[in-house]
């Protein structure tokens, strides 16, 4: 058993007996915004790591997986979508990847923490190219009540880019702000909320997010597991809810004649992320709410 030195950064998750650690070069940034601890560390072999409360947030090196698949398969099910909000993604990196479809003529992020943004846009400005796109708008501010006050049926893709659900982000895991979500989409509409580790998480962060969505009136629900080395297990996972849209279907020929440049998402990685493990299928079977009392 080796002992980490002060050199490296390391994420202890104390409940499932494991850690991760990078190598660090040194610290870029520390500040107390008003809702957590932010912190932007070089790395060795990562580039720069942001940390928000000690969580690994995302790293130069490998966010593109996880960016990339939580904006083109809820994109690529919809079939024509055109006004897309992001619920947090202050770092920018799902709102660029939004607008890379050139038919999205509207894109918000709704991101209750303005530091990150403005961090990325300093430490990863490579996220954050597309700010300047016309169709991006930004919201800082609580994203429960911005979908609260949006009109009924205006938006066409909700991508619930949040933290684990742990303070601020906690309300995004729940029944009301899914039906909240189904009343401000379009028929057609999709929702798509970060869901955590399969291997950690399917019996109860990923089952409750089926159970609620369901009794929220999202007709279909499906999970896509995929790799993001720095996150718990290095396995992460997205959840589609469909509102009178089968989530289990997508334009895959227009996916496979994408007029923009992925490093990790194509037609074949989509149809591969709706093949749900064995004992996820079985986990998420019937997600029944339990009774009360």
């Amino acid at each position: 058993m080796s002992t980490l030195d002060k050199n490296w950064f390391t994420e202890v998750f104390q409940d499932q007996g494991t850690a991760f650690s990078l190598q660090v070069k040194s610290k870029l940034h520390e500040e107390q915004t008003d809702f957590q601890k932010l912190e932007v560390w070089e790395t060795e072999t990562f580039g720069n790591l942001m940390v928000l409360d000690g969580c690994v947030m995302l790293t130069s090196r490998d966010n593109f997986l996880y960016h990339e698949m939580m904006t083109h398969p809820a994109l690529f099910t919809h079939r024509d979508p055109k006004r897309v909000v992001i619920i947090g993604g202050g770092d920018c990196g799902t709102l660029k990847e939004v607008l890379k479809h050139p038919d999205v003529e509207e894109a918000w992020q709704v991101e209750i923490d303005e530091r990150v943004t403005k961090v990325s846009e300093k430490y990863f400005p490579e996220l954050c190219e597309s700010n300047r796109d016309p169709r991006a708008n930004f919201f800082f501010g609580d994203g429960i009540q911005w979908v609260r006050d949006q009109p009924p049926g205006t938006v066409d893709v909700i991508i619930v880019d949040s933290t684990d659900p742990v303070g601020p982000a906690e309300g995004l895991f729940a029944l009301d702000f899914y039906r909240d979500c189904m009343i401000a989409l379009r028929e057609g509409g999709i929702v798509v909320q970060q869901s955590e580790s399969p291997l950690l998480h399917t019996d109860s962060i990923i089952r409750d997010i089926h159970r609620d969505m369901k009794e929220a009136g999202f007709d279909h629900v499906h999970t896509l597991p995929f790799p993001q080395p720095v996150y718990p297990t290095g396995w992460w996972s997205c959840t589609m809810g469909g509102k009178d849209v089968h989530t289990s279907y997508f334009r895959e020929e227009d996916a496979a004649d994408r007029p923009f440049v992925t490093r990790y998402y194509n037609e074949g990685v989509h149809r591969g992320a709706l093949a749900m493990p064995q004992f996820m299928a079985e986990a998420l079977e019937d997600p029944v709410r339990p009774a009360e009392g």
